[in-house]
């Protein structure tokens, strides 16, 4: 079984300090990088997902719901759509962007080299996937039902996930086994 580790959307606007940030998204990328520094070689590729906004619509609102519409995030090639640099970048064989001209939740909305992430993983051999990032209740949630739907073994380990909200983290895990990934 060859498994891949996908890092999803954690980002500097997702971190204290940027525009939409979770409480806990500076200490998720440094906990993934350490995660990197001494699991790595357990992987066999590593991944990640960014959210890439050039003109997303209305998911983009100067009154956001935060549900569905939110506060500018992400600007492609912005400082805010930088990879945390808690992350080890150098470690990541391909960024998957997603939602330039859409909100794309899922990372597997999202494409490398206009390659998707399941084509790109299925060419690769990968059939299991542990999954960290930002946000449980967002786009893990999404990026985790699309991985099962597509028939990949997931696994979210969920001290290197952060909330935007913590109850409905919460209720993100508990439908996310119950969709049939593992906990760890």
């Amino acid at each position: 079984m060859k498994t891949a580790l996908l890092i999803v959307d954690v980002q500097n606007d997702f971190c204290p300090g940027g525009s939409l940030a979770t409480q806990r998204g500076a200490e998720v990328a440094q906990l993934i990088g350490a995660h990197q520094d001494t699991q790595s070689a357990r992987y066999a590729h590593t991944v990640a997902t960014q959210d890439w906004h050039i003109d997303p619509g209305t998911h983009f609102s100067a009154e956001p719901d935060y549900l569905d519409t939110w506060p500018v995030h992400c600007v492609a090639a912005s400082e805010g759509a930088a990879l945390h640099p808690g992350v080890r970048a150098p470690l990541i064989e391909a960024f998957f962007r997603k939602g330039e001209y859409s909100a794309a939740y899922s990372g597997f909305e999202g494409a490398a080299d206009g390659v998707g992430l399941a084509e790109w993983l299925r060419e690769r051999g990968v059939d299991k996937l542990d999954v960290v990032g930002i946000a449980t209740d967002h786009c893990v949630r999404a990026t985790v039902l699309d991985a099962l739907e597509e028939g990949f073994e997931v696994r979210v380990l969920t001290d290197l996930c952060a909330p935007v909200d913590e109850a409905r983290g919460e209720a993100a895990l508990q439908e996310l086994v119950a969709a049939g990934a593992q906990l760890s």
